[in-house]
């Protein structure tokens, strides 16, 4: 039976999810004896305190935040550690750490879809996992022939209430081309940027759609409006972390690697929901596509709602969005039946049936041609302890 000590802020929505999938294997091959460190201690007493603690106490591993310019000391203490690369991955130990780039990517290409021509990001640059996706986010716009306005603000002190009254952020985002797409780091940032708008009369999403990462949904629903985000696969991070975890307890520290925490799709909510193009007919034909999309849904139904041939609008909708109707529909069936996949319980079949798809093997094939592997392997590569 392990002890583990959890040194992680219990207060965030990422933690308890790597939390969730620690437990999760815990309770597979354990049980193991958790101690749930608050990061405080990592002020007050310091990594001396800590491994001190953790050697009278018998620890047989370590998970948490820790700072990168201690790593000697956490090397010479001999117990099997695995960080969270909060600031800078480390070399000498493993990290639990995330595919940032591609959340870039896939922000960028979120926005893309939605019509956008004008890009922002907002975060840090002395962050890993903030630099990382604004580099994807950049890269990915780049090769379309697009460019990114960029604002990286040093973290406000907790008193200072910098979005309640006139600041360089609230100049920034007055000063960006309208309607933007603007990606944030994380989602605590995400609401820096709604909070920031609402106090300067900016309409979210009419004139800057905010994405934000990690989907918590507390702070995403605390968002005026409520703020979409990029969905990560934590919780699987968590059970492959005490999966490796327990790999160097039996066999020793030096044979490790890296837990990569991947994006998984982007959740809309009211702060993206909208499509930026001036044509009143393909934002129309945007609209009814997304509210419909849990409907069997066909391109001549979408033809109805506006007053054009169907060769008419097939031409303009592939000029705005860089994609024949029938393939917008599918992307968007894809990204919904994936959504409910990693969400949910639910059967293939279920799913098919409560999207108003009667051929669940169709969907099925779907899926794999657009994801390379079945509805269940996915589910298993993405779903803790599957």
């Amino acid at each position: 039976m392990y002890k583990i000590i959890l040194l992680l802020d219990f207060a965030e929505e990422y933690s308890k999810s790597l939390m969730k999938g620690i437990n999760a294997y815990s309770k597979e091959f354990g049980p193991w004896i958790f101690c749930r460190m608050p990061l405080f201690h990592r002020e007050t007493i310091g990594i001396d305190g800590i491994l001190k603690w953790a050697l009278e106490w018998g620890a047989d591993g370590i998970v948490g935040q820790l700072y990168n310019k201690e790593i000697d000391k956490i090397v010479r203490a001999g117990i099997p550690v695995i960080a969270q690369d909060f600031k800078e991955r480390f070399t000498e130990i493993p990290n639990i750490t995330g595919a940032y780039h591609e959340a870039g990517q896939m922000g960028a290409d979120y926005f893309l879809k939605k019509g956008f021509t004008n890009f922002a990001f907002y975060g840090f640059n002395d962050i890993v996992w903030s630099r990382e996706r604004a580099e994807g986010f950049e890269e990915h716009l780049r090769k379309k022939g697009h460019k990114v306005h960029y604002f990286e603000h040093k973290k406000a002190r907790s008193t200072e209430l910098w979005y309640y009254k006139p600041s360089s952020l609230s100049r920034w985002l007055k000063s960006l081309p309208k309607p933007i797409g603007l990606m944030t780091c994380d989602d605590n940032q995400g609401q820096h940027i709604t909070e920031a708008c609402r106090h300067v009369g900016i309409r979210i999403p009419e004139e800057v759609a905010v994405l934000g990462v990690d989907n918590d949904e507390m702070i995403c629903d605390l968002s005026d409006p409520p703020l979409s985000s990029i969905a990560l696969d934590v919780e699987k991070g968590g059970y492959d972390a005490a999966k490796l975890l327990d790999h160097m307890i039996r066999h020793g520290t030096t044979d490790y690697y890296d837990v990569v925490v991947r994006p998984t799709q982007v959740i809309t909510r009211h702060s993206t929901d909208i499509y930026a193009t001036a044509d009143d007919h393909i934002a129309s034909s945007l609209k009814y596509i997304h509210q419909n999309i849990d409907k069997n849904l066909h391109v001549d139904e979408v033809v109805k709602q506006v007053p054009l041939s169907r060769r008419a609008l097939e031409k303009r909708f592939l000029e705005i969005t860089g994609y024949p109707i029938y393939k917008y529909i599918f992307n968007l069936r894809i990204e919904k039946f994936t959504q409910k996949l990693l969400d949910t319980d639910m059967s293939v079949f279920e799913i098919a049936l409560d999207m108003g798809l009667g051929d669940s093997k169709n969907i099925a094939r779907q899926f794999r041609q657009a994801k390379g592997c079945s509805p269940s392997a996915y589910r298993n590569k993405y779903v803790a302890g599957k």
